[in-house]
């Protein structure tokens, strides 16, 4: 396995998600909701206007799954000096996202992708749920109706 991006950040988490709003909000983002548990943010939400409709966004910071492979890398790399604690999980996820936003922005500032294009597995449905999550629940068969009720 490579390194991990960011693995060895010492940004906190509170700056990096200030720096995704920044991001959004210099990309028109109308507006920004945080989620938190346990004194952690876990997603951020967003709406953005595609002169049709305003569209939420849902961004998720899986620190779970980023602790996960941070111990992983550990054992398998015990001469790295890898941090495996929740706190650096947390630094590590949010560190990547926002290099993804703020990639995912610079292919819609050059028009080589529309911004539905890019954020669509994370567009909220009427019912809450990620497309993700509903085409998940569905198993990914597109066929017929999808159902985004």
């Amino acid at each position: 396995m490579m390194a991990i991006l960011n693995y060895t950040t010492t940004i906190d988490a509170f700056k990096t998600v200030s720096e995704i709003e920044y991001i959004l909000m210099m990309h028109e983002a109308k507006s920004i909701l945080k989620q938190y548990e346990n004194k952690s943010i876990i997603g951020i939400s967003f709406l953005i206007d595609n002169g049709v409709q305003q569209i939420p966004i849902s961004l998720p910071a899986r620190i779970d799954a980023c602790l996960n492979v941070l111990r992983k890398e550990k054992r398998e790399n015990p001469r790295k000096q890898i941090k495996d604690t929740r706190e650096q999980a947390e630094r590590v996820a949010w560190r990547i996202l926002k290099d993804w936003v703020e990639a995912q922005m610079a292919l819609i500032d050059i028009e080589m992708a529309r911004f539905e294009e890019v954020f669509l597995p994370y567009i909220q449905t009427n019912n809450g749920q990620t497309v993700y999550a509903r085409l998940e629940e569905k198993q990914f068969l597109l066929g017929g109706e999808v159902g985004y009720d």
